[in-house]
């Protein structure tokens, strides 16, 4: 475990002794910086969580809202809080139940605090990455967490290396993501006499420069602070506790730590919440653009984003999945967990009866998750066992919310043949993917993609499929009951929100000095990545 609140800067001569970064070890038994290179990957999400409540024990809070978020960021866990005089950063590698317990949550005392669940899409899988970032200011410190994903980096990278010197060296980012840019952008504005600003004057300068995807929750000594993109691809929203307030990813996370909500976060909008009440300011004019994958996949049933129930957008699109594609079947069961409102709008649409045909090992990580494709692989079979007794002569319809790189379906098409399934026909309730995201999803290339290249009857015939179907992009739009024009579509249409600098068209590791190697074919024909050491993602993007 590590805790963090000096002012030097990770990877200086100050912190070269700095037991932090020593061997320690981790629940799994490894070390926390000696991560394998073969377990680095395209990656995706994470979630925030913030809270302003003074006299609660606002780290618990943290840890509840962190727990509420697990799904959407497995590979580390931090809190940040303030007391009024300094920030604490506690984090590591790991889920939040590993990374925290009663001794560690009991020393973050204070009455703000910042959370994350990190799953990576700029930088590796290593402490250095772990989030929430930490900075000393003129004025004290601050302390970021960051859901989404950047597409001017470079741009970023050569503003920090301008900032004024301090003591005489450049502005040093020890991190390669995102996330440490933004935050020493914060942490080092001057104003035009030289004099240094602080965190909420700094936030209207820097961002605006900032291009992409962010929902940010961050925090000096005094002040808690929540902005969100001028597209709110990435959900944040606000609730209101007894005594405080609350920041979070997604509205499930204010029910679990008893928050009632008030309302999103507006694109283009940044808040602060201090002992002075909430101050509203707005940096950019909101062009709304919210991901739909949100709906698809990534965000959790019990939330509402932008209005809408998740698993209510999800059973529609089951519905409307019906209409689009029958089949002639005996049994519709959806691959858990996520394909399962979506299989149950199939069956009511249908009139094929649902049923459980699959049992989920739930002390298994999501697959999409996992941070390499070995792992992948060796996760979708510990992952799921068919009910040989329900499916065994059946002609099943299996509901999935979506195909990426194809992995999970066949080998789950495999399953049930071994199983007895007379028929197996795959109906998915987004459409083929076939363009990558930049904005914090996890297929950064198209090689990537299943789909790119391949027709849906290709698709159907390398998972071993009877039939395959798709829903289409006008049925999912209007499941989620969202206007197109407010919708990020671009994974299924390739129409990005924003123009992408060519410097950008680069994977995850843009700030790393790793060498990648050329893309080649696996067994199915479906292209896949190798790289150099360390640099599985480190391609540039088709």
């Amino acid at each position: 475990m590590h805790f963090s609140s000096c002012a030097a800067i990770p990877g200086s001569d100050e912190c070269a002794t700095c037991p932090r970064l020593g061997a320690v070890p981790r629940g799994d038994g490894r070390l926390s910086h000696d991560l394998l290179p073969g377990e680095k990957g395209p990656q995706d999400a994470c979630g925030v969580f913030g809270v302003w409540a003074p006299g609660e024990e606002v780290a618990k809070l943290t840890y509840f809202g962190l727990y509420a978020l697990q799904h959407r960021g497995q590979e580390s866990a931090g809190i940040a809080v303030s007391n009024g005089s300094q920030i604490l950063v506690f984090k590591d590698m790991g889920l939040v139940s590993q990374v925290f317990d009663e001794t560690s949550l009991g020393s973050l005392q204070g009455h703000i605090a910042v959370g994350h669940a990190r799953y990576s899409t700029t930088g590796a899988s290593v402490w250095e990455n772990a989030q929430p970032t930490f900075r000393a200011t003129a004025h004290g410190s601050i302390a970021l967490g960051h859901n989404g994903n950047l597409v001017n980096t470079a741009e970023l990278a050569d503003l920090v290396a301008a900032l004024p010197r301090e003591g005489g060296r450049a502005t040093q980012v020890a991190a390669t993501n995102d996330t440490d840019l933004v935050t020493a952008l914060l942490a080092g504005q001057v104003d035009e006499d030289g004099k240094p600003l602080t965190v909420e004057e700094a936030a209207p300068r820097v961002l605006p420069k900032v291009k992409g995807a962010f929902s940010l929750c961050f925090m000096d000594e005094h002040t808690l602070y929540a902005a969100r993109d001028p597209q709110g691809i990435r959900p944040l929203v606000l609730g209101r506790l007894e005594r405080g307030w609350v920041v979070a990813s997604e509205t499930a996370a204010l029910d679990i730590c008893g928050a009632s909500f008030i309302r999103e976060i507006e694109p283009g909008e940044m808040v602060a919440i201090d002992e002075d009440g909430l101050r509203s300011s707005r940096f950019a004019e909101a062009r709304p653009k919210g991901c739909v994958f949100e709906y698809v996949y990534l965000a959790r049933p019990d939330t509402d984003i932008a209005g809408r129930n998740v698993y209510l957008s999800r059973v529609e699109m089951g519905r409307k999945l019906a209409a689009e594609a029958p089949a002639d079947a005996d049994l519709v069961i959806a691959t858990p967990e996520s394909g399962t409102p979506a299989a149950v709008g199939y069956a009511e649409a249908s009139g094929i009866p649902y049923g459980s045909g699959l049992v989920k090992n739930s002390y298994v990580g999501r697959t999409f998750i996992q941070p390499s494709q070995t792992i992948r692989q060796l996760g979708i079979r510990l992952k799921l066992n068919p009910l040989k007794e329900v499916i065994r002569g059946k002609r099943l319809v299996v509901v999935d919310d979506s195909i990426v790189r194809g992995n999970t379906q066949r080998a789950l098409v495999r399953m049930l043949r071994e199983a007895g399934a007379a028929e197996v026909h795959i109906r998915i309730s987004s459409p083929p993917i076939k363009w990558p995201c930049f904005f914090g999803i996890d297929f950064a290339t198209r090689a990537e993609l299943i789909a790119n290249g391949l027709s849906v009857e290709e698709i159907g015939k390398s998972l071993g499929a009877d039939s395959l179907a798709y829903i289409s992009i006008d049925g999912m739009i209007e499941a989620t009951t969202i206007a197109k024009p407010n919708l990020c579509r671009a994974c299924f249409d390739g129409e990005y929100p924003m123009e992408l600098p060519d410097p950008e068209l680069l994977g995850k590791h843009l700030l790393e000095s790793e060498t990648a190697a050329p893309a080649k074919s696996d067994v199915d024909g479906v292209q896949t990545l190798t790289a150099g050491v360390g640099g599985a993602d480190a391609l540039r993007r088709p």
